[in-house]
């Protein structure tokens, strides 16, 4: 039998007497009378169970293996119980390998972010680090190292090497990192995730919004080499499609010439339901270069795009080279900047939900990631304020006009009505005396 001793500090432990007969004792703290009442039922299950040699029943084993580490070891310490087999330690580079090896589920451009995010993790941990050594100390560390020149490969329009990553893309690369780690906790290579802890929640870089007028796409489209290129940068700019996934899925028969619209097939969102797929205008500012590359195709071309059909194909590098050659100096976000300035004209002409189905994504990621304020909207406001006061000033003018005919009508009314009184007192004071004289009277109190 087992019984529960408090001392007056309020530490409780549990005293007990072993299969082999010496007293012992399992030391609680400050824990409540329900958990001590619980450590003492198991641990008479334990002793029973050692002095019979039988297994232990099934509620007292799950009680066991669902011990915390401490609490665990207290048992181990009195015997009761044998240690735990400590799990084979596995590499951080071997994780990661393991990892990349069995999800072969995801897209090309999910394992371009994810080598990004194992890239940093065996630059900064190195890859013979043992992932039970890897402490929440340590991820906080490897996320200030992120932000610091180190953790960036190249430099890119106007960002230096020696600057570190923006913050979202940081979170970005914690995201992923909390992946790989989860997948360890859920193959019990680990205990706990030691990235958990740090915050992932994506996050928009709306420092790097830029809108692409539509005078600034117009030069850029005298700039570019050829028909392709002319429909690879209307396609995102006046169709607000995603590039390069969408322009690669776009096919000649997703075009309905009769009812002016395309349909657009979207790889990154098509595993969600109802969104593989949307129909989008042929809008006026599009469908020329729609025409000139269906003139310009081979007999038998299937798709829209032809030559950079590769999805790694570097369009970026080449566009910022057509926008120089245009005069412009290239923005951030060079495509996704095409798209989101058409998402802010169609939500400035069209109803939200409509502009937000055309380019495929939510109001609330629109209103997040894309829709921006445009000089345009500040002309527009500083013109209607003008027309305002214009349409104000003549009835301003008529008002005052009205108010100056009031007033001297109520003028001449007053002096109307003043010489009246005046008459009326005249002759209301008249005496007439008997001789035909007049004679005013005496004032009251003055006597005659």
């Amino acid at each position: 039998m087992a019984s529960i001793s408090k001392d007056k500090k309020g530490n409780r432990r549990i005293l007990f007497v072993g299969a082999d007969g010496n007293r012992r004792a399992i030391y609680l703290g400050k824990s409540n009378q329900r958990t001590a009442e619980t450590w003492k039922t198991r641990v008479e299950y334990l002793v029973q169970a050692q002095i019979t040699c039988q297994a232990l029943d099934g509620e007292t084993a799950i009680w066991v293996a669902g011990l915390e580490t401490p609490s665990h070891a207290k048992l181990v310490a009195v015997g009761l119980v044998p240690p735990r087999e400590e799990k084979g330690g596995i590499t951080l580079g071997q994780l990661l390998e393991n990892y990349f090896a069995k999800r072969t589920d995801v897209k090309p451009g999910t394992l371009t972010h994810w080598r990004q995010a194992r890239r940093g993790l065996l630059d900064f941990f190195g890859a013979d680090r043992d992932i039970r050594k890897i402490t929440k100390a340590d991820a906080r560390d490897w996320e200030r190292w992120l932000l610091t020149g180190k953790a960036r490969l190249n430099g890119y329009a106007g960002v230096k090497k020696s600057q570190g990553l923006a913050v979202a893309t940081v979170r970005k690369r914690i995201g992923d990192a909390k992946l790989f780690f989860n997948d360890a906790v859920d193959r019990e290579l680990l205990d706990r995730n030691p990235f958990s802890h740090l915050k992932s929640a994506m996050l928009s870089n709306r420092n790097r919004d830029h809108f692409v007028s539509q005078d600034d796409a117009e030069r850029v489209l005298q700039a570019c080499p050829d028909v392709e290129w002319r429909l690879l940068f209307a396609l995102s700019r006046f169709g607000g499609l995603r590039c390069p996934s969408e322009h690669l899925a776009l096919t000649w028969d997703c075009i309905d010439w009769e009812r002016n619209r395309m349909l657009v097939r979207s790889p990154k969102t098509e595993h969600h339901e109802g969104h593989a797929e949307r129909w989008v205008p042929l809008f006026p500012e599009l469908r020329p270069h729609l025409e000139a590359a269906f003139d310009a195709a081979l007999p038998g071309a299937t798709h829209v795009i032809t030559r950079y059909r590769d999805a790694n194909a570097n369009l970026r590098t080449q566009l910022c080279r057509i926008v120089r050659r245009a005069g412009l100096s290239p923005w951030p976000k060079l495509f996704q900047n095409l798209r989101a300035s058409r998402a802010t004209e169609l939500a400035a002409a069209h109803p939200a939900h409509v502009a937000a189905a055309w380019l495929g994504h939510s109001q609330l990621i629109a209103r997040k990631h894309y829709w921006q304020v445009t000089d345009e909207d500040f002309e527009r406001a500083v013109q209607r304020d003008a027309e305002s006061d214009a349409r104000r000033a003549p009835n301003a003018a008529q008002q005052d006009a009205r108010t100056v005919s009031q007033n001297q009508a109520q003028a001449f009314t007053s002096q109307a009505t003043c010489a009246n009184r005046r008459e009326s007192v005249r002759d209301s004071a008249q005496v007439f005396s008997g001789d035909g004289r007049t004679r005013t009277c005496t004032p009251c109190g003055t006597g005659s």
